[in-house]
């Protein structure tokens, strides 16, 4: 099975060298499911030919909003409805699960909040495919203020309402980064952090580093969506 990646954006350069980028860590977490890649920088304007270019597609986090004003949203919205519509198979993570959102008809904007960041639960609502929470590592401010038409939540946390949601039997999105392990999230915490965190913050958020997450779990319920959904 080929897995379309749509990379929305880059990791930074000063951790490429150790994590690599987007299109890496993605296939690292989808590692050993059996799948096959191919890596579409939309962000750079490179875009597949269509909707049936993959027997499946992921769109990855970004450092941009979707709300931006930049030339390649306003495509990668239009080529999340044709999937749709090509009932392929989709998963979205973080900046994915919000494009999904507002290309669908949902409201992405900043959480008023502020910034969730490092490990965190998620609380399974009525209808999720987990019992009990899943902890995952967090990195965002923006947030789904407003789902679209037909969407189904599956989980919240504390400080994300609209964290996990599906769409028929077809789309999958999650705010949380079930792709970042500890050298992610540590490297964006040295070269980050210190920008939006608190000093007590920052402190909890690099503890919890040495704590578990359920990456793997959510890995292999990913590599099961694709495979279940028909094409």
């Amino acid at each position: 099975m080929l897995i379309g990646i749509l990379q929305c954006g880059h990791f930074p350069d000063e951790l490429q060298g150790e994590v690599g980028d987007y299109g890496d860590i993605y296939q690292r977490f989808l590692a050993d499911q059996g799948f096959d890649f191919a890596v579409y920088p939309v962000c750079d304007g490179t875009f597949p030919d269509g909707p049936t270019a993959c027997d499946g597609w992921l769109i990855s986090g970004s450092k941009h909003g979707a709300y931006e004003d930049l030339p390649w949203i306003p495509r990668l919205e239009a080529l999340i409805r044709d999937i749709r519509d090509s009932q392929r198979p989709l998963v979205g993570i973080c900046f994915g699960h919000q494009i999904i959102a507002q290309a669908l008809g949902g409201h992405v904007a900043k959480f008023d909040g502020g910034w969730a960041i490092g490990r965190t639960a998620y609380h399974m609502v009525t209808d999720a495919p987990f019992d009990g929470d899943l902890w995952l590592n967090a990195w965002h401010q923006d947030q789904i203020l407003r789902l679209p038409e037909g969407a189904r939540l599956l989980a919240s946390s504390d400080t994300c309402r609209n964290a996990v949601v599906a769409y028929g039997d077809q789309i999958l999105t999650m705010q949380p980064h079930p792709e970042f392990n500890a050298p992610e999230l540590s490297g964006l915490l040295q070269i980050k952090g210190v920008e939006v965190l608190s000093k007590a913050e920052m402190a909890k958020a690099q503890a919890d580093l040495a704590r578990p997450v359920d990456n793997a779990r959510l890995a292999r319920h990913v590599a099961d969506f694709f495979q279940k959904v028909p094409t």
